[in-house]
């Protein structure tokens, strides 16, 4: 949130203006419960908050079980003290925190609290100490209280995103599945919150610190898979930075195809779960490239059978380096099919129609797309305009027409950053290609060995 723009900027405003307003707005009723709660379920709070997991997928978000400590404080303290325990946010012990970006999450809690202590009275629930004859009447409400705030949580954060990078729509969705995952864990460990406020009657405040081991178990389980999601998309930088050191023109390439399919698969309903694996179908749909000699990728000139067959072979190369990934699942079919056609005249297998699987299907309009509108060697980018005419052009023959359909609609509303021309690394052993594989207008030339 460093360089704001004014609507995200104005966004952040309403959010902290909102927060203060349901604080300042009436009565504390505590019902016997003090400012000592307030604290104690504060300090669990900024104790949770200062230590979270960050998720490189999510650009600068991050998780920390502190629902726990907020829906414990709709129980005890009602909307109005769980919205201050929310609003402490603005004092956790965090380096190097922006302070739009620490007033943001202090609102943003302090508002999801709020709503979440609304719904709790409004379904029923009672605020203070829980007996036991609360249970089990408290459970409805209470699961209510929670669903509401993970919901309120995640929309304000989504927003302010959404405003912050308007120009990666398409990134955004494609880590839709991880989102989905970190709801339902809020929702899971929202749960506690419950737990404190029935052990508040029998051990007091000490019930927070009996939480904070599984807390910390949780918080160090989610910072696990984090580091694991950071692992796979290293490995997949790796090996896109390998195949672009084979082929320079191709600089980029694989990161814009993967938002370009990213794009397109949310357009047309793909679930989340398939949204994550194609994005990544997307990063590596070129990976074989690194089993095709280098002189073929960088020939200047006509290429020969033998050179030919070396090019429709990298989809199954490709196949061959990544098929051990385990994270892959259906990505590999994308990997694998990406140059059939529709009409049944592509490789490496010619399949046809709906024998191509949908992955590749989608890959293979985001390949050409911006093949055709990144510079190359013999001809400079098209324009956005003329690269979907020719996607039109060559729908029912080399691309699924309810794909390209699909892909100018995403295109209209999405908008397309066309990338810089790249510059060739100095003197090249055989030339700059002039070959081009995944542009639909610049067929391959193909001369008979003699």
């Amino acid at each position: 949130m460093g360089s704001l723009p004014r609507a995200a900027r104005l966004y952040v405003a309403v959010v902290l203006v909102g927060a203060c307003v349901v604080i300042v707005r009436g009565p504390f009723n505590f019902t016997g419960v003090g400012w000592f709660t307030l604290v104690v379920l504060a300090s669990l709070f900024l104790l949770c908050e200062s230590a979270p997991a960050s998720f490189s997928s999510l650009r600068g978000a991050v998780w920390s079980p502190s629902s726990s400590a907020t829906l414990a404080s709709v129980v005890l303290l009602g909307p109005v003290g769980a919205a201050l325990v929310g609003f402490s946010a603005v004092l956790r012990v965090r380096r190097h925190t922006q302070p739009v970006r620490r007033f943001f999450n202090a609102g943003m809690y302090a508002l999801s609290a709020y709503a979440a202590g609304r719904a709790f009275l409004i379904l029923g629930g009672h605020v203070g100490v829980p007996s036991r004859n609360s249970f089990p009447g408290i459970i409805g409400p209470f699961a209510a209280a929670a669903a509401v705030h993970v919901i309120a949580n995640h929309g304000l954060l989504r927003g302010v995103l959404w405003l912050t990078r308007s120009g990666e729509g398409t990134a955004r969705k494609a880590r839709t599945g991880l989102d989905l995952r970190l709801m339902l864990s809020d929702l899971g460990y929202a749960a506690f919150g419950l737990l404190i406020a029935a052990l508040w009657s029998v051990v007091g405040a000490f019930a927070a610190i009996l939480v904070l081991i599984p807390l910390f178990v949780a918080r160090w389980a989610i910072g696990q898979y984090a580091a694991q999601q950071r692992a796979y998309e290293a490995t997949m930088a790796a090996l896109c930075k390998a195949v672009e050191t084979k082929d320079f023109y191709t600089r980029g390439h694989s990161e814009r195809v993967s938002r370009g399919s990213a794009m397109l698969a949310s357009e047309i309903g793909m679930r989340a779960d398939r949204l994550e694996a194609i994005t990544y179908a997307g990063m590596l749909h070129d990976v074989g490239k690194l089993g095709v000699p280098t002189k073929v990728l960088q020939k200047s000139g006509s290429l020969t059978e033998e050179e030919f067959a070396a090019i429709q072979l990298h989809p199954m190369r490709g196949l061959e380096i990544v098929r051990e990934i385990g994270f892959l699942d259906e990505a590999l079919a994308g990997i694998m099919h990406h140059h059939e056609r529709i009409d049944g005249r592509g490789y490496p297998l010619g399949l046809a129609g709906d024998e191509i699987p949908e992955f590749a299907r989608v890959i293979a309009v985001a390949d050409a797309f911006d093949s055709m509108t990144s510079t190359r060697s013999y001809r400079g980018a098209r324009r956005i305009d003329q690269a979907i005419a020719e996607l039109r052009k060559w729908s029912g023959t080399q691309f699924d027409p309810a794909l390209v359909d699909a892909f100018v609609t995403a295109l209209q509303r999405d908008g397309w950053e066309r990338p810089a021309p790249v510059d060739p690394p100095a003197g090249p052993p055989d030339g700059i290609t002039a070959q081009d594989h995944d542009d639909p207008t610049a067929p391959l030339r193909v001369v008979e060995n003699r």
